[in-house]
């Protein structure tokens, strides 16, 4: 006879698993990072795609770029060569650093390069809800503007915008990934 469960329970269960899902994911991305820091200079680097970009070089592994700046590696779905260049004006990272960052996406690939980015400096990054807005998640924080919060939604005109220390990052869904890219950039002075 198979057990009842209470929606509560699942959604708790489900949760769980997405949890458990992107740790496992943001694990690959660093274990992979950490073996192409020490993979050294040999013969393979040279079949490598590779591009420079304001002086810091990107190279091309396992369909990821991969940049190291100032001895801190970055993994990014997209190079500076592949975005639109929106020009968005947002704080630069050290606003960040040792801040929790609040998080709110419609977009799971996004989701994990904000993660996989900016969980190394600040103290954690954490899913939320905007105060006044339409919240998906249950069990989050409401947040407000006065902490830092990523916002990656669905809209169709592609933009970047910040709002005292809220980022909005939306556009169409195809494009979530490479405009939150744009937006890591931007924030690192990449671009």
């Amino acid at each position: 006879m198979k057990k009842i469960i209470s929606k509560y329970k699942r959604r708790k269960s489900d949760r769980q698993k997405q949890i458990i899902v992107s740790v496992i994911l943001i694990g690959i991305l660093f274990v992979s990072t950490v073996g192409f820091a020490f993979q050294g200079s040999d013969n393979s680097a040279d079949e490598q795609d590779s591009i420079k970009s304001n002086g810091i070089e990107f190279i091309e592994q396992s369909g990821y770029w991969v940049a190291e700046i100032d001895q801190i590696v970055f993994i990014f779905k997209y190079n500076p060569e592949q975005i639109q260049d929106l020009n968005p004006s947002v704080n630069l990272l050290n606003n960040y650093y040792d801040k929790v960052l609040y998080l709110n996406s419609e977009n799971s690939e996004a989701e994990l390069e904000i993660y996989a980015n900016l969980d190394q400096f600040t103290t954690r990054v954490q899913r939320a809800c905007l105060e006044g807005s339409e919240c998906s998640y249950e069990d989050v924080p409401i947040k407000t503007c006065e902490e830092n919060f990523v916002i990656i939604k669905q809209a169709e005109e592609s933009k970047i915008t910040q709002e005292q220390n809220c980022v909005t990052i939306q556009g169409p869904e195809s494009e979530l990934t490479k405009l939150t890219d744009e937006f890591l950039f931007n924030m690192l002075s990449i671009i």
